[in-house]
């Protein structure tokens, strides 16, 4: 965390005029921008069952009701976020698709090192700054449509926020990691075009993308090398250090009583214990 004063990123509302220059190279990417809306991931299923196209992102300048994984909410001032949801159709075999939320979490953390943060990906695919805390959250749903099954990506990430606004003290956002916080609209851009490019990248390798998506992924995982305490539905729980995420995605935790391999799906929470 930055000492001094935080110099405040522009609050005011997003500019579809700078989104619309952004993208304007991007032909495979069309904006829907809401004043408001209470999740951005409704309105892109909704969306997506009307036959909206892979591409579409659905983006609110002040969302008030977001979701997280397992219905968490997650809920941010307006003016002090990027939130959107991106409509995606993905071709590739069933056994892949578990990869895609470790896939957008790893992009989004590319694009905030390229803007200048020190990002890495907490297993499954939360985004971290300064260590521990959480600057960005990202919800992946599958919903059936009249032409197949297509997947809505949702980002929320924290861009203006002050220590005082953030949800949790585990938390943080890129204002309070550097007093030159870029604007919204740079990190929504940035942000959405190096998940369309990794995706695109992934979709079209096989399972040699898979392959070298998981070998990236590994070096980036915060997670890994680590002792953690694996939080299951039921109130169980693993104890261990996780030690790797296997070629499906999963995270492999070396307990007392061997490995132990966990999908996104069947956990509550993956804590650090050291």
């Amino acid at each position: 965390m930055t000492d001094g004063p935080i110099q405040r990123p522009v609050r005011g509302p997003l500019d579809p005029q700078r989104l619309a220059d952004a993208f304007a190279a991007s032909p495979d990417i069309s904006v829907e921008l809401l004043p408001e809306t209470p999740s951005t991931n409704e309105v892109a299923a909704e969306r997506a069952r009307s036959g909206a196209q892979e591409g579409l992102v659905v983006v609110a300048d002040h969302q008030a009701a977001g979701r997280g994984r397992l219905d968490r909410t997650w809920v941010t001032p307006p003016g002090t976020a990027v939130t959107f949801s991106l409509v995606l159709r993905p071709s590739v075999e069933p056994a892949r698709w578990p990869w895609l939320p470790l896939l957008v979490g790893h992009n989004v953390a590319k694009a905030l090192t390229t803007l200048g943060y020190d990002a890495r990906v907490k297993w499954p695919n939360d985004v971290l700054l300064d260590g521990d805390r959480k600057v960005a959250g990202i919800l992946v749903e599958r919903v059936e449509t009249p032409t197949g099954p297509a997947a809505i990506v949702g980002v929320g990430i924290n861009v203006a926020m002050t220590a005082e606004e953030l949800p949790v003290e585990t938390a943080t956002s890129l204002a309070i990691a550097s007093p030159g916080a870029p604007d919204r609209e740079q990190v929504l851009t940035g942000v959405v075009l190096a998940v369309r490019e990794g995706y695109d990248v992934w979709q079209a390798g096989g399972d040699l993308a898979t392959t070298r998506l998981a070998a990236s992924y590994r070096s980036h995982c915060a997670t890994l090398g680590r002792d953690v305490r694996v939080e299951l539905p039921g109130g169980g729980q693993l104890l261990g250090r996780a030690s790797d995420v296997d070629d499906d995605g999963r995270l492999v935790v070396d307990t007392p009583n061997g490995p132990e391999r966990v999908g996104a799906g069947d956990v509550v929470h993956v804590r650090p214990t050291d």
